[in-house]
């Protein structure tokens, strides 16, 4: 995930070294500080942003991301395969659409996803010709807005990621910053206001196209069971824009901060800030709900925010201990989340063999391991892959059912005749047999590494030693 998060945001950049070529370059600005429109840029430039947007090798790296991120169709049913030969038709018609300022794009598709922490999320599926419109946008336009970013801000940007922001957010702790204000912010995709967040925009852009074409993306329609809703606010996850305007329109909040001298990490709409005190915790969770609410018109989740200390709340997956050092640990409830996800894969696996299983298992489990390689505690590891292997023997001993069968098999495994049929006749479940010596003694450790499971202590060292 973080890979290949940081890989759509650094494509803007390649983009922009394409285009780039003999033009004067723009200032780089540090911080959170704004620039105008023209920075680095002519006027007649500014006013001819959506020639960039439609320029040939600009949309031909955005038709790459798209095709190679798939994704479903839209509410036209145009499928990925289907794509390169409907442009082949309509593209000229679109094209022309965009430089006269009258492209109309379509209602996007509603799909609601449970979140992992309870609830559901609501995502909006553009066509994928709006999908490669939003992402050519996009690659035009974030090379405007880096520059005005905050250092402290972590999504969706080249050459960053929630690596970074939560070693940022460590060494804080370290410095001896040990409360932290952990506030979200409430149906934050679903909440924007799409006045203030076009001021925003228009702060950098100029050309009247282009700003009327994002505002038609923000207000299309939302396609629900054959019902078209019309949208007065939000910006819909699920297009290639909407992380570039989020960072847009809560640069806001990093200024603020920023101005105030808080030290904070900020991915998305993740933002955590780190003070020394509880009182002072305070103080600031409330200057800012009066911020976000009387300039941004968004509103804090209370009983999602909180004061507290940083081993008491998580932060992109990860905590940290209570030590003065502040290691890194993974939060319990991402622990939680993955073993949800296997016991889903295990039951599907009851009624194939192992080896599928294991086939099954194993990309989960390198994904995982490789986005939390930075844990400094070893102990979760290594109990994660202790249930691993106990869930693994525990579908084998319901495969096996008859008592007869249990005893054949543990004695193929290498058990003697008495202890394998002491073993198959004992009268207890499979998750108790699963973690019995008779088991561990047929299927050790070493049994499992041969049929090719991904250990996660393993392959977290070999991460470690590879960095």
């Amino acid at each position: 995930m973080v890979s290949k998060r940081s890989d759509e945001a650094e494509a803007p950049a390649r983009v922009a070294a394409m285009r780039g070529a003999g033009r004067k370059p723009r200032t780089k600005r540090g911080g959170a500080e704004l620039g105008t429109a023209t920075s680095g840029r002519t006027k007649s430039e500014d006013h001819k942003l959506m020639e960039e947007v439609v320029e040939r090798s600009n949309l031909q790296l955005a038709y790459q991301r798209v095709v190679k991120n798939k994704g479903a169709p839209g509410v036209d049913d145009v499928s990925v395969p289907e794509f390169k030969d409907w442009l082949k038709m309509h593209w000229p018609s679109v094209k022309k659409a965009l430089l006269e300022g009258r492209y109309l794009p379509r209602p996007v598709r509603r799909v609601d996803i449970p979140k992992p922490s309870g609830g559901m999320r609501m995502l909006g599926v553009p066509t994928l010709v709006d999908r490669l419109i939003q992402q050519a946008l996009h690659q035009v336009l974030q090379p405007l807005f880096e520059p005005t970013f905050s250092d402290s801000s972590y999504g969706f940007r080249p050459k960053r990621g929630a690596h970074r922001a939560v070693r940022k957010a460590q060494g804080y702790i370290r410095e001896g910053k040990r409360w932290v204000v952990d506030f979200d912010l409430e149906k934050f995709f679903d909440r924007v206001n799409h006045d203030v967040l076009m001021a925003r925009v228009a702060r950098q852009v100029s050309d009247a196209r282009v700003l009327k074409l994002i505002r038609r993306f923000l207000e299309a329609g939302m396609m629900s069971e054959g019902v078209v809703e019309q949208r007065t606010e939000g910006t819909p996850q699920g297009g290639p824009l909407s992380p570039l305007l989020s960072n847009i329109l809560l640069n806001d909040l990093d200024q603020e901060l920023e101005r105030r001298k808080l030290a904070f990490c900020r991915y998305a709409d993740d933002c955590n800030i780190y003070v020394c005190s509880r009182v002072a915790g305070h103080r600031v969770m409330n200057g800012i709900r009066t911020f976000l609410e009387d300039v941004l018109k968004l509103h804090i989740n209370p009983e999602k925010s909180a004061v507290a200390r940083p081993w008491a709340r998580k932060f992109l997956g990860f905590s940290v201990t209570a030590h003065r050092e502040a290691r890194l640990r993974i939060a319990p409830a991402s622990v939680q989340r993955l073993t949800q996800k296997v016991r889903v894969l295990m039951r599907a696996g009851r009624g194939r063999s192992l080896a599928h299983t294991i086939e099954d298992l194993n990309p989960l489990l390198r994904g995982w391991i490789n986005y939390f390689r930075l844990t400094q505690t070893k102990g979760v590891l290594e109990d994660l892959d202790g249930w691993m292997r106990r869930r693994l023997r525990c579908l084998l001993w319901r495969q096996w059912k008859r008592r007869a069968t249990k005893a054949r098999k543990l004695r193929a495994l290498g058990l003697d005749a008495e202890r394998a049929r002491r073993g198959a006749s004992n009268g207890k479940g499979p998750w108790w047999n699963a973690g019995a010596s008779h088991m561990n003694h047929a299927l050790p450790a070493q049994y499992f590494t041969r049929m090719g499971l991904v250990s996660l202590m393993d392959t977290h060292q070999r991460l470690q030693s590879l960095s």
